[in-house]
Parts: C-alpha cells; structure tokens; sequence
C-alpha cells in the first residue's frame, strides 16, 4: 500500500460564514456536528467528511459543494 499522500483540498468555510455573517459555532449547532468537528474541517485537517454532513453545511450556508471545496495549487 502507498503512502497515504498530504490531500490538495482547501475548505473555504471562513469566508462563506463571513459572508453569511455567522460563527463557526452556530453553523455547528445548526448542522448538528461539534465546534471541534467544523474547526478541524475549516482549517484544512480534515480527511474525510460525511455527505449528510456536507449536505447540512450546504443547506445552512446555501451553497454548493464547490463553493465548499476547492483543490489548492501546489
């Protein structure tokens, strides 16, 4: 098996709650995930994250996925 490899996504979640104008926190009780859960995803140490999840994050910031999610440049 390969070494797991560093990932190249970059989560843009601080600047679609800064447009929205809402915290980390209440986009987590919203979501129904843990602050810690949503920090670690915003700051770009997550290695997965569930699509019901996703869905739910899309919901309250109604947005895409792809407004999301990027693939940073390296």
């Amino acid at each position: 098996m390969p070494p797991e490899e560093e990932h190249r996504i970059k989560v843009h979640l601080d600047q679609l709650l800064a447009d929205r104008g809402m915290t980390l926190a209440e986009l987590a009780q919203r979501v129904g995930v843990t602050v810690v859960n949503l920090s670690i995803l915003k700051n770009d140490r997550a290695k997965a994250i569930r699509f019901t999840t996703l869905t739910a994050i899309c919901r309250e910031l109604n947005c895409e996925p792809g407004d999301l999610l990027g693939l940073r440049e390296d």
